[in-house]
């Protein structure tokens, strides 16, 4: 069985696959201090409730935007499930060409979602991650990276807009009925999620329109939403027509799966 594990900036997520079968799945708050002994402690109990024992593991792999981290992670891997792990970021192939000026700063989730997206999907894809940061990343219908874009996460802005402002409320993320709000609150969640969702508008028709340009492929991309809160944007625009909240496992497991039969 293979355990992927993914670590963002605000959660780490661990699951167990057997072959394309998800097992199980769970996340945690990600502290980039937590050691390899305090992971296994609580992975192997969660993993005793499912029936599950370290000795069921017999590959892993990681992806991490935390590099802090990854150090006891490794350690985990190797210490309590006997595995070295694949480190997305230092496998050399992962299947898709980068074509941007820096692919080594592309983070590792963006590049899982993506190799995850072009297997999942035909034709040109834009993965909308809904993550710490909001990001946008685009695969050609070859299956290339073309780039992304990176704006602030919906609960980065709430956070910021109540600290920067003193007498508006921190409030939660909704969808409000109208756009003109008719209280402090309302206003508020009316430019937090109308305002998203007309970002999410506008930047897909651009993207759209520039990947037609660059590529000479006037097919329309297809426009994948993952993360915790893909589903509530999602209903409030067409323009998003999948949601994916496993996408990123999945990619890891597509990943593995490459670089088992290059073995």
């Amino acid at each position: 069985m293979l355990l992927a594990i993914d670590a963002g900036n605000t959660n780490i997520v661990f699951a167990v696959y057997d072959g394309d079968e998800l097992r199980c799945q769970w996340r945690a708050a990600t502290q980039a201090a937590r050691t390899a002994d305090e992971y296994a402690v609580w992975l192997t109990q969660l993993m005793g409730l499912e029936d599950l024992a370290p000795g069921d593991v017999t590959d892993t792999i990681i992806a991490t935007v935390v590099p802090q981290g990854l150090f006891d992670l490794r350690a985990l891997c190797r210490r309590y499930f006997n595995c070295d792990p694949l480190v997305v970021g230092e496998i050399e192939d992962l299947g898709l060409k980068v074509l941007i000026d820096e692919p080594s700063t592309v983070g590792a989730d963006r590049l899982v979602n993506s190799v995850a997206a072009h297997a999942s999907y035909s034709g040109p894809v834009i993965v909308l991650d809904f993550g710490t940061a909001t990001t946008f990343d685009i695969v050609d219908g070859d299956g290339n990276y073309r780039g992304g874009v990176i704006s602030p996460g919906i609960n980065l802005s709430l956070q910021a807009l109540h600290m920067a402002a003193a007498k508006l409320p921190h409030i939660a993320v909704g969808r409000p009925e109208h756009a003109i709000g008719k209280s402090t609150t309302e206003a508020m969640q009316s430019g937090v999620y109308w305002g998203y969702v007309g970002l999410i508008e506008g930047l897909v028709k651009r993207i759209a329109e520039e990947l037609a340009t660059e590529t000479g492929d006037p097919t329309p991309p297809t426009v994948i939403a993952t993360g915790g809160l893909a589903p509530l944007f999602a209903n409030g625009t067409d323009i998003i027509q999948h949601v994916d909240g496993d996408l990123t496992m999945r990619g890891l497991v597509e990943i593995h799966r490459r670089c088992r039969n290059a073995r």
